[in-house]
């Protein structure tokens, strides 16, 4: 049969290739196939084919590329399907530069290439980063009108969302609708992934739902791409939802769902989820330097410093590798802690690791460790500070600085300094130092800017005042603000700290007295500044300072804003230039200034205190047609004086509208309300809101139990007041002479005598030492109804602690003369002359027992 130069043996030499091919038998197929070439036996291209595709079945790629080149050395004329074959073959082989060469041979020949000859170098031009070549082979297929296969599409859009061309992997997605070409499971997975990166987060979980409904769903990485996805857009719930989802479908937990499962339980700040995960994971293998970071994180976040500690000793121990971002955590942590030590040996660790060679932020902090002490590590070409990370200087500070070494402090602070915006970020960290009230830090640093010769910048010069004023250590704000006082680029920042200092240190004068200077220099202070000065002013009742600086400002040109303008309504309201207020509320409309609800709180109260309610009835109408939301002050402010001004039903009517606002009332409004009703004699109303303040959880106190004594006591219901103070007593609040006035009062004016005398003693034996309003009442009560000798005996028990009462002297002269004690009477006006105490002389005793 091997017979040379035989045609018969030609044709049998085929045929029997063939059927060794056909039995599987591809080591008989090719040893048959060597002694045939050793016979120089040409075979035709088909038997070629047949051998190239019957070991490409097989994966037998190498053995193809063999053949395919025998084939090319006989002379024998590959046809479109030889290319074909050999093509993937090549490509299965990683003789990529082969494969594009026999391609383009292919195309030289005159062959059209298949779909997929041009799937497999799209796809291999796409993985190695050549977008270029991918796109222009994707060009040439669409030419000759070759639609393509979902994995070519696949390969295209892996290529767009790595170069982020999402518009492009919509369109292909849109043309691949067009064409028919049936997506699968990985094409639907890339399209909620770009949703994902353009935000649209909604149209991610269209498709997903699609593929579910599809029956594509089964692969992982889908359903934890549509996790990340929710992840991404804030929504950790949902996120959760899916990977439940996907532990319902039975699919494998992989390492990556550790990872991502990790990633929403660190964002919900699910401690105990997220530790448990994490062990979880760990079974899998080393835990991963991005979950190591979310994990210590998370700690860091919740403030659980001991744990972070542990955690990072124990992925030390593991020999977790580290990259630059859990570095970065750990080196916080460190500096937070002032684990000077542990920081030292992790830089040394990872500074000489040569992965982390010509990692800038690394090196920086292994060579401000290292350099310093001539560590033989650092040879002399690399001992320079040439790339120096700013991030790691500031780190590296902060952990010197914790530690004390103020040697080191300053030779890190000066290569900071050197660096661009060195200055700008050593003010930022002695402000974030001011924010975390750190003044140890804060000064230490100040220090050495101001010994190194730099000059600090006015926000930071402002921030160290303002944290000695919160300290109420005014020497030392001073200071800082004396060193700066006479500079030429002082700012308007730092004038503004001072007095804000000067108001927080109870030093209203000093306050005005550096406002006035700054105005008189023809600084243009800001409405924030004057605010506080005029605040300060009324709060230490120097009224009078107050309006003139709003006078002036009004009359100036400094532009005001709604604060600065609520604080002039206030200040003149405090005091009690209730037409100004009114002036300057209206001012302020004029000029468009928008008022908040405190200006329309204060409006309230400037008009209820002028007894114009209708106008206060208005500022709550203005407020609401401007769509602002009335609080709980708005509504009892305006109660609380139609309570005063005796309009119960009107103040009834807006409590009932502000419940059906939906605002809850508090303590405050509570009380309030019930102290209405009191005042109207009520007793059943306020009785009822007692009541409903308790079931809403407040515990009444010493102004709600006062009253409802006067509710009790406007009713007669002298039970039920005394009740009430023992119900006081007894609930550990202390009742006081008001309380007991307001019954002393009520039997005073029934003329129930004995009873008024029995409360009084009863006030003594609770510990209470009578004040002048309840002698008073007693005293009342005596001369009422003619009980001339107990009000003689009740004033000389108490006479040393009433003296200059006009009332009470000018009530017992009276009762001495119908005693017919003219001398006593003479003696007490004497005293009265010798005090310039005039008599009253509308009195008289017994007035309430004369017949009508």
């Amino acid at each position: 049969m091997l017979e040379a130069g035989c045609e018969a043996d030609e044709v049998a030499c085929g045929t029997m290739l063939c059927t060794y091919a056909r039995w599987g038998r591809h080591k008989a197929m090719l040893s048959f196939f060597s002694a045939v070439q050793e016979r120089g036996i040409i075979l035709s291209v088909s038997v070629f084919n047949f051998m190239l595709s019957s070991l490409q079945k097989k994966s037998l790629h190498g053995k193809v590329v063999e053949v395919w080149r025998q084939m090319v050395d006989k002379g024998v004329a590959p046809n479109n399907f030889s290319y074909s074959v050999v093509i993937g073959s090549l490509v299965k082989e990683g003789l990529h530069e082969e494969a594009f060469k026999t391609f383009a041979e292919m195309k030289n020949a005159g062959f059209v290439p298949e779909e997929v000859a041009y799937s497999l170098l799209i796809s291999l031009s796409s993985k190695s980063g050549n977008r270029d070549e991918a796109l222009r082979l994707y060009e040439d297929m669409k030419s000759r009108e070759i639609v393509p296969s979902n994995y070519t599409c696949a390969s295209l859009l892996t290529l767009y969302y790595k170069n982020e061309d999402y518009s492009k992997a919509l369109s292909l997605f849109l043309e691949m609708e067009r064409k028919k070409i049936a997506a699968d499971e990985v094409i639907y997975g890339l399209l909620i992934r770009i949703y994902g990166k353009l935000g649209l987060y909604e149209d991610a979980q269209k498709t997903f739902e699609e593929t579910e409904r599809l029956g594509l769903l089964s692969d992982e990485k889908t359903y934890l791409t549509m996790a990340q996805v929710h992840l991404n857009s804030g929504n950790v719930e949902k996120a959760l939802k899916i990977i439940e989802l996907m532990k319902s479908s039975n699919i494998w937990f992989s390492r990556f769902a550790y990872i991502v499962l990790l990633q929403c339980y660190v964002v919900k700040q699910d401690l105990n989820s997220a530790e448990v995960t994490f062990d979880s994971l760990s079974k899998t293998g080393l835990p991963d330097a991005g979950s190591c970071n979310d994990m210590l994180n998370l700690y860091v976040t919740l403030d659980l410093m001991d744990k972070a500690k542990h955690f990072i000793a124990r992925i030390r121990k593991d020999k977790v590798d580290f990259d630059e971002e859990l570095y970065k955590t750990v080196m916080k942590v460190y500096c937070k802690e002032g684990m000077l030590e542990d920081a030292e040996q992790l830089i040394e660790k990872l500074g000489t690791d040569k992965s982390f060679k010509n990692n800038w932020f690394i090196q920086t902090c292994f060579r401000t460790v290292c350099y310093h002490r001539g560590d033989e590590q650092l040879d002399e070409k690399d001992s320079t500070f040439d790339h120096l990370d700013k991030m790691a200087l500031v780190l590296m500070l902060n952990l010197y600085l914790a530690d004390g070494n103020f040697k080191r402090t300053e030779e890190i602070l000066k290569l900071l300094l050197e660096t661009a915006g060195g200055l700008s970020i050593a003010c930022k960290l002695i402000n974030n130092y001011v924010r975390e009230g750190d003044t140890i830090k804060a000064e230490t640093l100040t220090g050495k800017l101001i010994k190194l010769g730099y000059r600090l910048e006015a926000a930071t010069i402002a921030s160290l005042i303002s944290l000695y004023a919160k300290q109420h250590d005014l020497k030392k704000a001073q200071e800082v603000f004396a060193a700066v006082a006479d500079s030429s680029t002082n700012e308007k920042l730092i004038y503004k700290s001072m007095i804000d200092a000067y108001s927080k240190c109870g030093k209203p004068e000093e306050a005005y007295s550096l406002y006035k200077q700054l105005a008189e220099e023809g600084h243009d202070l800001d409405a924030v500044t004057i605010s506080i000065v005029v605040n300060a002013l009324t709060n230490s009742g120097k009224h009078r300072e107050a309006e003139n600086i709003i006078h002036e400002s009004l009359e100036g040109s400094s532009k005001l804003d709604t604060v600065a303008y609520n604080t002039f309504i206030k200040a003149m309201l405090e005091a009690g230039k209730l037409h100004f207020a009114s002036s300057i509320y209206d001012r302020m409309l004029s000029l468009g200034v928008s008022p908040s609800i405190q200006t329309y709180n204060t409006m309230i109260s400037v008009y209820g205190r002028g007894r114009k309610l209708d106008r206060a009835v208005d500022m709550i109408n203005a407020a609401q047609s401007l769509g602002l939301s009335l609080d709980e002050k708005a509504y009892m402010n305006l109660i609380s004086y139609y309570g005063k001004a005796g309009k119960r039903h009107e103040a009834s009517q807006l409590f009932t509208k502000m419940l059906e606002e939906g605002i809850k009332p508090g303590m405050v409004s509570y009380n309030i309300m019930i102290n209405v009703y009191a005042t109207a004699g009520l007793h059943h109303e306020a009785d009822k809101l007692f009541q409903a303040m308790q079931r809403d959880g407040y515990l009444p106190d010493s102004f709600t139990y006062l009253s409802l004594i006067r509710a009790y006591t406007q009713n007669l219901k002298y039970s039920e007041a005394e009740e009430t103070i023992d119900s006081m007593q007894k609930r550990g609040i202390s009742p006081s002479c008001a309380h007991f006035n307001l019954l002393l009062s009520a039997f005073a004016k029934a003329g129930l005598i004995g009873e008024a005398e029995r409360v009084y003693k009863k006030m003594l034996t609770v510990g209470l030492y009578p004040d002048l309003a309840c002698n008073r009442t007693m005293l009342r009560g005596y001369m009422d109804y003619g009980h001339v000798e107990e009000g003689i005996k009740f004033f000389e028990r108490i006479f040393e602690s009433v003296q200059g009462d006009r009332f009470i002297m000018s009530a017992v002269v009276l009762f001495y003369k119908s005693a017919g004690r003219d001398l006593k009477a003479e003696g007490v006006l004497n005293s009265m002359n010798s005090l310039g105490i005039p008599i009253l002389k509308d009195l008289e005793v017994g007035w309430r027992l004369k017949t009508p």
